[in-house]
């Protein structure tokens, strides 16, 4: 009893001392635009023996998400992903895929940005917990043959409860890069970072959700002014 109440006390400190290191980039920087919001998704992924027995190393992912910001008032952004994927082994897959990501800024022109992409993720089990690794590569179609080469990383990292295995700590970073300068797709460096702490549950093998807070940080353009956006977060992942 007294290891399940001290794992109790543990799981609040653990997620207040991750949100303090997500925050930290505010103190760094005198001009900083804040504001809160809130990203939805819907993510499914399985494995192509549903359609012959013989594709069972084949994957297929769909992902739907709903952005808002401006403090809930404003749908600036949706996204849908679509993807195909091979499993190398029970840990690694490559994939190939397309974003569609139609989004409404504050006092900026629509845009209807498109992407395409390889991917390769890597899942590493331990005896603490599970990490998972997604290196990807965009090109970001923006405007008309405006191409920006975008890499980004990922990664995740799974704690189930000992108290209730259902439940779960989860953590993870996603790093962006821009590989190089466009007139619509801003100068090459530092694009953005997004970090996640929450709690996930695990209904059964194929449904699982996970609800928290997401801090986005982002650059603009011209590396001049910042934005970090405090979000929460709600996912719901299906497994077929």
């Amino acid at each position: 009893m007294r290891k399940k109440i001290t794992a109790c006390l543990r799981i609040p400190a653990v997620v207040l001392g991750v949100f303090c290191l997500l925050s930290s980039p505010a103190q760094a920087v005198d001009d900083l635009f804040q504001d809160a919001g809130s990203w939805l998704q819907v993510v499914g992924e399985g494995s192509l023996k549903v359609i012959d027995p013989s594709l069972e190393k084949g994957r297929v992912w769909l992902e739907g998400q709903s952005r808002f910001d401006q403090n809930w008032g404003h749908w600036y952004q949706g996204m849908v992903r679509a993807a195909v994927g091979y499993s190398l082994s029970d840990r690694a897959t490559i994939w190939a895929g397309y974003t569609w990501l139609p989004t409404q800024n504050v006092g900026k022109s629509y845009i209807s940005q498109q992407d395409v992409w390889p991917a390769f993720r890597y899942v590493l089990p331990t005896d603490f917990g599970t990490f998972t690794f997604r290196t990807m590569v965009e090109s970001n179609y923006l405007r008309g043959s405006d191409v920006r080469v975008r890499p980004r990383q990922m990664i995740r990292f799974m704690h189930p409860l000992d108290f209730e295995p259902r439940l779960s700590l989860i953590a993870w970073d996603e790093f962006f890069v821009r590989a190089n300068s466009t007139r619509f797709g801003g100068k090459s460096g530092f694009d953005q970072n997004r970090a996640f702490a929450g709690l996930g549950w695990t209904f059964n093998p194929n449904f699982r959700t996970e609800f928290g807070y997401l801090n986005q940080y982002l650059d603009d353009a011209t590396h001049t002014n910042n934005t970090m956006h405090h979000m929460v977060m709600g996912s719901l992942f299906v497994n077929f």
